[in-house]
């Protein structure tokens, strides 16, 4: 499909650079088959759900994954985005053509890294130099990696750290956040539990790869890439059993639907998963595990903005846009939410 077919034009005012407080007082818009829209809140999500139904979130954690350095007299950025093994992470470079393979980059807090290999997408492998932790040293060394719509109009600040954490983050590894999950707070949980709502977690760690724009004109010759994931064969089997006594899973966040769609077979059946994925959801995919998606609003012309129209129909989210803009929701990783039922 064209790119551009999932184009529109977005104020630019209603980019939110913070989120609200509490988490779980954003809007929520509710979009479901071919029903009006509702314009609701994130505390009415135990309503507009059905007990036996279960929401499935990434407990995967942020990592202070940004990092500023020099090598000689040149002043270089790297963002990690994917871990290769203890020592090594795949990095964006920015400032790249001033970095040869084998140069050495020194970072801040006295923390250096070989530059061991180019990649074809002009990403490098970066080997970090010492004993000591990767962990400890980007601890001293790293910022949180705020999205560049956030991170073009402000800096990042001490309260990111906290602000761009869901309440779920436990598996170290993440340079993005699951931001469909920030809205949650204990309170939510609670009256979700009371609800009978039940709930899993999965592991996806995400790439800074989300972020980047798709350059090619067609769907078809746009390269993702790839993630970690991991579902414990215990969550598999409770998912099932939920589908099979008629709940619904649905998915909070496109990282957990990613990785539910990653690991299901061809007959439905959710299947322990440890692996790689650079699933790649454009409309005409055939969902084979979630009956929904609670989600926040999306760049023009991205990647997940063709996922949520592949679930709902690209003229149907068109709408959705369209009334969200209209309506002055807030977009993007701090902004408000959306619940998506097809």
């Amino acid at each position: 499909m064209k790119v551009e077919l999932f184009d529109f034009d977005l104020p630019q005012e209603l980019i939110a650079l913070r989120p609200v407080r509490p988490r779980d007082s954003a809007r929520m818009l509710v979009a479901r088959g071919d029903t009006p829209f509702e314009d609701r809140g994130v505390r009415d999500l135990p309503q507009l759900l059905e007990p036996g139904d279960v929401l499935v979130f990434n407990d995967t954690r942020v990592i202070p994954a940004q990092l500023e350095g020099q090598r000689g007299e040149a002043k270089i950025g790297a963002t990690l985005h994917k871990r290769i093994d203890l020592r090594r992470w795949q990095a964006f470079i920015r400032n790249a053509k001033r970095v040869r393979e084998g140069d050495q980059i020194t970072f801040g807090g006295g923390v250096t890294a070989i530059a061991e290999a180019r990649h074809h997408d002009g990403a490098f492998t970066l080997a970090f130099e010492g004993s000591e932790p990767v962990e400890v040293l980007l601890d001293r060394a790293g910022t949180m990696p705020l999205p560049p719509y956030i991170a073009g109009k402000r800096a990042t600040d001490e309260q990111d750290a906290q602000d761009y954490q869901t309440m779920f983050a436990e598996e170290d590894g993440a340079v993005a956040a699951p931001t469909a999950a920030l809205h949650f707070t204990p309170e939510l949980i609670a009256a979700l539990d009371d609800r009978g709502i039940g709930r899993e977690t999965i592991t996806l760690h995400v790439g800074a790869g989300t972020f980047l724009p798709v350059k090619a004109d067609d769907t078809d010759d746009h390269r993702m890439h790839s993630e970690w994931g991991r579902i414990t064969a215990d969550v598999a089997g409770r998912l099932n059993a939920a589908r099979a006594d008629g709940g619904r899973v649905i998915a909070v966040g496109t990282t957990s639907l990613r990785t539910l769609e990653s690991a299901t077979d061809e007959h439905g059946i959710i299947r322990p998963f440890a692996a790689d994925t650079d699933i790649f959801i454009t409309p005409g995919y055939r969902f084979r595990a979630v009956d929904g998606l609670m989600t926040n609003f999306h760049l023009p012309k991205s990647t997940l903005m063709m996922l949520v129209s592949a679930l709902m129909g690209r003229e149907q989210m068109m709408a959705v846009y369209a009334h969200a803009i209209a309506q002055k929701y807030r977009f993007y990783s701090y902004g408000d939410s959306s619940l998506l039922i097809p």
